[in-house]
């Protein structure tokens, strides 16, 4: 069974530092053999959210679809004043168009989380603001979260970093959201 993994993150700019975490992230997801999907950059630039509305650009049905399909989830932001940059929350207000479906928003999915900004603080604000929306939208963080300091830790146009912590973290993270997504096909399929 090959679980799939999607990965939202980054900013506006392509090739921002929390779009190339976010690749990092998904390349642990991969070496565990997930099939993975990110969504960043123009992508993420979508309409303020609005329930009451009947028709989504294509990236919004494309982010909706991908997460309905998605096992797991990885969402990575920029650290904004302290907490999640509006465009990824608004990208994960979208998820309310999941509230109908037989797994309502992230029920079932492991959702692995990572903070990163020029600095400590901002870093571990926002990791903590990502893990309590997962928690609101049903997910399962993994149990390790990221906080990178981007001041310390520069990643390049792969993902990959020479602070070998950092990137031992976020393959981990990926790791962890496809062996719950593994294990929980398995509780499923004995129920």
């Amino acid at each position: 069974m090959t679980v799939t993994v999607v990965g939202i993150g980054g900013s506006v700019r392509a090739g921002s530092q929390s779009e190339r975490a976010l690749w990092a992230a998904l390349s642990g997801a991969a070496e565990a053999g997930a099939e993975v999907h990110a969504i960043t950059g123009e992508k993420l630039v979508l309409p303020f959210y609005d329930p009451q509305l009947s028709e989504r650009t294509r990236n919004a049905v494309e982010l909706v679809e991908a997460l309905r399909a998605a096992d797991g989830v990885i969402l990575v932001s920029p650290g904004y004043h302290g907490t999640i940059s509006g465009l990824i929350k608004n990208a994960l207000d979208y998820v309310e168009d999941l509230h109908h479906d037989q797994r309502p928003y992230l029920d079932g999915r492991a959702v692995g989380c990572v903070g990163i900004a020029y600095g400590w603080q901002a870093a571990v604000t926002t990791l903590q603001a990502l893990r309590s929306v997962a928690h609101a939208l049903r997910g399962w963080p993994t149990p390790l979260g990221g906080a990178i300091n981007s001041a310390d830790t520069r990643f390049d146009p792969a993902g990959r970093t020479d602070d070998e912590k950092a990137a031992s973290v976020l393959r981990t993270i990926g790791r962890q959201v496809v062996e719950f997504a593994t294990h929980w096909h398995v509780v499923e399929e004995e129920a």
